[in-house]
């Protein structure tokens, strides 16, 4: 991180104003070169200042240049912004010259990167600031910023403090054996601690699962065989002609998506093509979408046409989605029903009728029940919100459970046991790390950030 970097930190296009983020120890003096106003290496940190940026003798455009000296700033490294007028051409002139006076191009996500790297923030609070730039709904950005102000980053602490008291103790019982002040580590309280450390984990995980779940939105998929209503039933929730209805089987070949926000979250829906045999190739792709859709959806809505008795197809797709949170709509409810639905009484059913608009605030009300989305003002956002989190949360489980099946084992031994628990939480936060999990995380962001 000797170099010096530079990006356009805001979209390109007409707009009223362009931010240029510059930064690393040669920044000020970059921008100097190329800035016609106060000499900005004498300028005070945290300051503004009116001029032009100037091309030799020929004047690119009138600008604000903030200056932020080391090392209270964003990548604790020395920054300047130029603020400058909206226009592409504009904008992309004073990058070119950033860039023919000694700056190289930042990477995506690479002055978050620095501030890492810098130790400004830690892991968890810099993937945070993804989950704010991509926040589609209020809740979402809350559990955002309870991210980035280290809110949540506590949880982590706070179980590897208990843990390094753990081995501190044990290290001094071996070390030191005649120092009386010492806490007497036997095989009993490693396994009292340990266990309160699972009953934590286990909490944790359990939260922050449904917190990745509110945060990125529930997945509804809508299957059923062809033509019995659910491209009109997806139709009707997003109050627009989405799909493509037909009276001719096998009208939707694709996936069809749209969302809504309910409760505060969204709701993405799928309608899927029409799941049944087929020779027709395209038809053929589409059901195996369909079937992918099935696989990732957090509910499945299996719909039925209530005119119509249930067939060896019904049955064959409902044996897909059985083990899903699934809703069953028995459609077309303003006309005779002949359905048995004799097979389905364990399930939550719902009758529906797209034409008369019944039953569809009955469905809404039903989501909003089964992913308790009628409490969510009074939820805890500090939880862990992002898979790799969860993934490394649930092995950090797997090796406490690994000290308690050791508890015949000699203390000093369990105590490698602890060690690598200890570790593995610091992956969280990024106390460790491997160089090419950093580029796959920071490479997620936009070039400016």
């Amino acid at each position: 991180m000797e170099d010096t970097i530079a990006a356009i930190s805001t979209i390109v296009g007409e707009s009223a104003l362009n931010v240029i983020k510059v930064s690393g120890n040669d920044s000020i003096e970059i921008v100097n070169k190329i800035f016609s106003g106060k000499d900005l290496t004498k300028v005070k940190s945290h300051t503004i200042h009116y001029g032009f940026i100037m091309n030799k003798n020929e004047k690119i455009d009138e600008v604000l240049v903030s200056i932020f000296k080391a090392p209270k700033t964003y990548t604790r490294e020395d920054v300047v912004e130029i603020n400058c007028h909206g226009g592409v051409s504009v904008t992309n002139k004073i990058l070119e010259l950033l860039l023919t006076n000694g700056c190289r191009m930042a990477e995506p996500g690479e002055f978050i990167k620095r501030a890492y790297l810098n130790g400004r923030i830690n892991l968890v609070e810099a993937e945070a600031v993804s989950d704010l730039i991509s926040a589609k709904t209020e809740i979402a950005r809350k559990i955002g910023i309870k991210g980035l102000t280290g809110e949540s980053s506590k949880l982590i602490k706070e179980l590897r403090e208990d843990l390094i008291s753990l081995i501190a103790n044990i290290e001094v019982n071996i070390d030191y054996p005649e120092y009386e002040d010492a806490v007497e580590v036997t095989k009993d309280l490693i396994k009292e601690k340990i266990n309160n450390m699972i009953f934590k984990l286990n909490e944790i995980i359990s939260k922050s699962e449904n917190q990745l779940l509110i945060k990125n939105g529930i997945k509804v998929s809508i299957v059923g065989k062809p033509n019995v209503g659910k491209s009109s039933i997806l139709n009707k929730f997003l109050n627009e002609e989405k799909a493509i209805v037909t009276d001719i089987e096998g009208t939707t070949r694709d996936t069809v998506e749209g969302s809504i926000i309910l409760n505060g979250v969204e709701i993405n829906f799928i309608d899927t093509a029409g799941i049944r045999d087929t020779n027709n190739i395209v038809e053929k792709i589409g059901v195996e979408k369909s079937l992918k859709a099935i696989e990732d959806a957090d509910l499945v809505l299996f719909v039925l046409d209530g005119t119509r008795k249930i067939s060896k197809e019904d049955l064959e797709i409902f044996d897909k989605v059985k083990n899903k949170k699934v809703i069953i709509i028995v459609n077309k409810s303003d006309e005779a029903q002949i359905i048995d639905l004799s097979k389905f009484n364990k399930y939550e059913i719902i009758f529906t009728s797209t034409k008369i608009e019944e039953g569809l605030d009955e469905l809404k009300n039903k989501i909003v029940e089964m992913f308790n989305l009628g409490n969510l003002e009074l939820n805890d956002y500090t939880y862990l919100s992002n898979s790799r989190q969860i993934s490394i949360l649930k092995d950090s489980l797997n090796l406490a459970n690994n000290v308690l099946n050791k508890n015949e084992t000699e203390v000093d031994l369990i105590e490698i046991d602890i060690k690598l628990l200890w570790e593995k939480l610091g992956e969280i936060l990024g106390e460790t790390y491997k160089d090419d999990l950093l580029d796959e995380i920071f490479s997620k962001f936009c070039l400016g950030k």
